[in-house]
């Protein structure tokens, strides 16, 4: 490749970055996106799951029932969105820290009871870092939840170009 390639693709990528969303708001279309790339990979793994996004307020931007998924993984999952933004960490994180006996313990039982401590949420952070919303799925096992939350955390930025 010659120098006019190769500046012709960095200024096409770097074109794609700023045009990318730069707020803290997750928007309802970053949002679907997600969701259906979460989807497809609940499918491809045979779990009928639920796909909740919240904005970093931590209130519900969009949420997915694949057909058949529990009646319970909704407010699960809705739950595990919440979590994850309202304590910017991942639940399986939390999970270490609300043990008997761990730092804390018995935070499942603030915020309404809203609190989830077992994996299938993450929060989300834009491409400067910020926090953006969280994710949450619920349908399968809990390794088949938080395996399906930690790919939807990897492919989330491609969610924003």
């Amino acid at each position: 490749m010659n120098h006019d390639t190769v500046s012709q693709i960095v200024e096409s990528v770097v074109k794609q970055v700023l045009a990318a969303p730069a707020s803290n708001d997750m928007t309802l279309d970053v949002a679907r996106r997600l969701i259906e790339k979460v989807r497809a990979r609940a499918a491809e793994m045979g779990v009928k799951a639920v796909v909740a996004i919240s904005n970093r307020a931590a209130r519900p931007v969009a949420v997915e029932c694949m057909d058949d998924s529990y009646i319970a993984s909704y407010d699960i999952a809705v739950n595990k969105a919440f979590t994850a933004v309202s304590l910017k960490m991942p639940t399986t994180k939390l999970k270490e820290l609300a043990h008997p006996g761990a730092s804390l313990y018995g935070i499942q039982f603030t915020n309404n009871g809203n609190i989830v401590i077992f994996g299938g949420g993450v929060p989300l952070y834009n491409l400067n870092g910020r926090l953006m919303g969280g994710l949450g799925v619920s349908g399968g096992s809990e390794d088949q939840d938080t395996a399906l939350a930690d790919y939807g955390e990897s492919v989330f930025h491609q969610c924003l170009i």
